[in-house]
């Protein structure tokens, strides 16, 4: 293909509640792709999988900026591979683990790594919430298991809320994670490549004094966090952290590249939270941001995916 320039399909949008997150996305990864070695034509996975499927042909690559499920879940991982499309990042096994907070916890622990204890509520124990409070203690995270952008999040501080919790959770799913909330600073380090793998600088989330923890509004309004790359922790926690990261990244079968969130408490230790498979992927998102700092500006990060992407 040398000399020719490489078609890619930028697959964004979708149905699920981050949709708008990703059109976003989109816009500014098209914009930032050397136009010199890429074409790019734009596919809203919510009404233009007909379009995709035709074209199969004409396309070299897929460049999949959707968060959430039927996105980041391995479900368009698994109909690239059918129409034998590469794509940027992990693939279906890998996708699905990581879109599961409670598979994905599970196997940190089976490596080794430090996780808050949880208990998994469902709609037939929905009002179990009282006895999570009295064996795990106040305040408790609530979380959908399969969700991103801590979308159907709420921190309980009290068991009535904690219950009103659970049922706001219960919408976006039919498991709820009820954890410990770890009282601390946020970071989140980035991981890149396919056999040979690279950890980023670390990241420190520190969310606006109106927000009791980094939640959807955070994420994405302009100058409601603070982001501090590289994160102001010592080099132990800073080599603790990307070693944790990389584990995460090899034990839940992910390629290409990943960002995985944790807490430091007040003792120092870290515990992890999640790892995103599908990262925000503006110049200002988390990850571009700690890849700049490592030395690769936006558009040339964007072709290293792409590249990782070919590879495998």
């Amino acid at each position: 293909m040398q000399g020719q320039k490489i078609r890619i399909a930028l697959l964004a949008g979708g149905t699920s509640g981050e949709r708008e997150v990703s059109l976003n996305g989109a816009a500014e990864v098209e914009k930032a792709l050397p136009k010199d070695k890429f074409s790019v034509r734009r596919f809203d996975t919510a009404t233009d999988l007909p379009d995709l499927v035709a074209a199969k042909d004409e396309i070299d690559f897929a460049f999949i900026l959707l968060h959430g499920l039927q996105g980041e879940d391995g479900t368009m991982q698994g109909l690239l591979d059918l129409l034998n499309i590469p794509h940027q990042g992990s693939g279906v096994l890998g996708s699905a683990i990581a879109m599961d907070k409670h598979l994905s916890k599970e196997l940190y622990q089976l490596e080794g790594l430090p996780v808050a204890q949880s208990e998994i509520v469902t709609p037939k124990n929905a009002m179990a919430g009282k006895g999570i409070a009295k064996k795990l203690g106040l305040p408790l995270v609530v979380k959908p298991v399969r969700e991103g952008s801590s979308l159907g999040m709420t921190i309980a501080k009290t068991e009535d809320e904690l219950i009103d919790g659970i049922e706001k959770a219960l919408t976006h799913g039919r498991e709820v994670m009820v954890e410990q909330y770890i009282r601390g600073r946020e970071l989140t380090v980035g991981v890149v490549g396919n056999d040979t793998l690279e950890a980023l600088p670390l990241i420190e989330i520190v969310p606006g004094e109106e927000f009791t923890f980094f939640d959807y509004t955070a994420k994405y309004k302009p100058g409601a966090s603070n982001e501090i790359c590289p994160a102001p922790v010592s080099e132990e926690v800073t080599r603790k952290a990307q070693d944790f990261a990389l584990r995460a990244h090899k034990v839940l079968r992910l390629r290409g590249y990943s960002r995985t969130d944790m807490m430091l408490d007040e003792n120092e230790n870290l515990y992890l939270l999640e790892t995103n498979t599908i990262p925000g992927m503006t110049s200002t998102s988390l990850l571009p941001q700690a890849a700049a700092e490592f030395g690769l500006p936006f558009p040339d990060f964007l072709e290293r995916l792409v590249e990782l992407g070919m590879e495998k």
